[in-house]
């Protein structure tokens, strides 16, 4: 019987730090379970040496693998590469900063061998403060209502994927999107553990606001036309507030200077938010036109093959 393999992938900015960890404890819990692995690192273009700390762990291990975008991409553009680049029978992703215990892993290929090509590691708590799990909630609700996408209602920051779910996942070219609401978006059979998330000891995370932001716009933006219909609904919705003001304000009541401009005020502000929303999704078309690589690779600790990889639709 030939024997299943697990590719471990994780995205690391920065993780100088913590990657040597990170393999040890990957080395504890898939050996110990005696499973046939490898471990994908893509470095975002880091500003430390995590390229260098990588390719020592890789010339020491040589289940090791990893590589180097030649700009910051983003985290889930590095996961994409690192799924695109895995051998394995089922991908997971775990993350490079020690906060997804590696024993996750091991839970998650047992529901995999139970049938599932999806597996979701749900947070039964998070670390962190009172504003993030707000967002966060306030994020993957969003996702529910208004995506229509089934994604858990606490979150998930890791995944295994079988082998026919990553293939599909390849194919997809979206450059502005969420690889957690894209694999939602493909179905397939999927199911959840939970695990309690540990807090960060080392580092600094990069997760910032903004990135925050762009990921809920690019979501929204990227699996709902909703947002489009919220405008219509807003442009009758004036129609209406015209309509009853102009019966209520006739040439013998005029309508103070105060009160207009509050108006004209608020019609300009509805026209730029409507604006900016169609321009999003007008953005996004001509991004997607040109055809742009997903990434470059600047360095390898392996041979990738030059001929492939830098374009999912090759």
């Amino acid at each position: 019987m030939t024997t299943r393999k697990l590719s471990v992938v994780s995205p690391a900015f920065n993780e100088s730090a913590n990657l040597d960890d990170v393999h040890q404890h990957l080395r504890a819990a898939l050996d110990g379970a005696g499973l046939d692995w490898e471990w994908i690192v893509v470095d975002d273009h880091s500003a430390d040496d995590t390229f260098a700390v990588l390719t020592a762990i890789a010339s020491a291990d040589p289940r090791v693998r990893g590589l180097r975008l030649s700009r910051n991409s983003g985290s889930h553009t590095a996961i994409r590469c690192a799924i695109h680049y895995a051998a394995g029978d089922a991908i997971a992703l775990v993350a490079s900063d020690l906060q997804d215990p590696p024993q996750v892993l091991v839970r998650m290929w047992t529901e995999w061998e139970r049938g599932a090509q999806v597996v979701w590691a749900v947070r039964g708590a998070r670390p962190g403060g009172a504003v993030d799990s707000k967002f966060a909630r306030l994020y993957y609700w969003l996702m529910r209502r208004v995506a229509g996408l089934s994604l858990p209602p606490t979150g998930a920051d890791c995944f295994l994927l079988d082998r026919v779910v990553a293939d599909s996942l390849n194919t997809c070219r979206e450059r502005h999107t969420s690889i957690f609401a894209l694999l939602t978006w493909l179905g397939f059979r999927q199911t959840h553990i939970t695990y309690d998330k540990a807090g960060r000891t080392r580092g600094v995370s990069g997760w910032t606001f903004r990135k925050k932001m762009k990921l809920v716009v690019d979501s929204l933006v990227g699996f709902s036309d909703l947002p489009l219909s919220w405008l219509a609904g807003a442009a009758m919705a004036a129609m209406l507030a015209a309509i009853v003001i102009g019966g209520r304000v006739s040439a013998d009541i005029p309508m103070g200077t105060g009160g207009l401009a509050t108006i004209v005020l608020l019609v300009a502000a509805g026209m730029f938010a409507a604006l900016w929303a169609v321009g999003q999704y007008l953005w996004r078309a001509f991004d997607e036109a040109r055809a742009r690589p997903l990434w470059a690779i600047e360095s390898a600790t392996f041979d990738y093959g030059r001929d492939r990889g830098e374009r999912l639709d090759q």
